[in-house]
């Protein structure tokens, strides 16, 4: 109830375009809480990006922007959602808006250690996109959320995960101690410029010290990359190079 009731008033604070609208929070004669939120056009990105991925780079940059500044505008109020994944994203892609929703596990970064849901030494989140430092049960800090952001980024770009655990002990091991798979070694069939790879990577760093100084800038960022070096030069060395010469001057 106090998670339910903490998403409520934190949904109230977080007022963007790309947020879903927290409507109404009250209580019924027979005791019951409710609470009326916006209807968000579209499916759970999730299902989506399953479907679809790896997207444009366009739609990508579409997407990690919009997501960008819907969290930015939670950063901005003292929220940091700490469970920022496919599944609590609304998209429409007719549309491509964007719509960020369930603020149910987020914390203030100014509440008080006795004020705590989360006990010391757990941590909640999805596994497959919550950041190395959160592991520890610790209160996060918005580095936290651009991991996951980041991790969103790789999933559209590739259609994968940085991680490839086949359970949820591998994986824990390999958040803490090994370095997420390189963006363009994802899928032999992907390449893309060294700069996107660059953000992307730098996003995903274990030490949060170590990334973008905000999720917009990491956003920005990606958007920038993706729309000057999407994929790189072509190996001009390989076999297309030979079936180049083999047919030049002919005709």
């Amino acid at each position: 109830m106090a998670r339910f009731l903490r998403e409520a008033s934190f949904g109230t604070r977080v007022q963007h375009p790309n947020v879903v609208r927290t409507i109404e929070l009250g209580q019924s004669p027979e005791g019951l809480h409710y609470l009326a939120i916006e209807w968000a056009a579209g499916e759970l990105l999730e299902g989506y990006a399953k479907r679809s991925a790896p997207l444009s780079v366009d739609e990508v940059a579409t997407i990690v922007t919009q997501i960008g500044d819907a969290v930015h505008a939670a950063h901005a109020t003292g929220i940091v959602h700490r469970d920022l994944k496919p599944e609590n994203l609304m998209y429409d892609p007719a549309t491509r808006n964007v719509k960020l929703l369930d603020f149910g596990i987020a914390t203030s970064t100014d509440v008080a250690p006795d004020e705590r849901l989360t006990r010391a030494g757990f941590f909640v989140g999805t596994l497959m996109y919550v950041a190395p430092e959160a592991l520890s049960g610790e209160i996060v800090t918005p580095a936290a959320d651009q991991y996951s952001l980041a991790c969103i980024a790789y999933l559209l770009l590739t259609g994968t995960l940085p991680y490839a655990a086949k359970s949820p002990r591998e994986m824990f091991t390999q958040l803490l101690s090994q370095p997420p798979i390189a963006l363009n070694k994802a899928k032999p069939t992907l390449a893309y410029g060294n700069s996107v790879e660059a953000v992307v990577m730098r996003g995903l760093a274990k030490d949060p010290k170590a990334r973008y100084g905000s999720v917009l800038e990491f956003a920005s960022a990606l958007a920038a990359a993706l729309s000057t070096d999407a994929k790189p030069a072509a190996d001009d060395s390989g076999i297309f190079s030979r079936m180049k010469g083999m047919f030049k001057g002919k005709s």
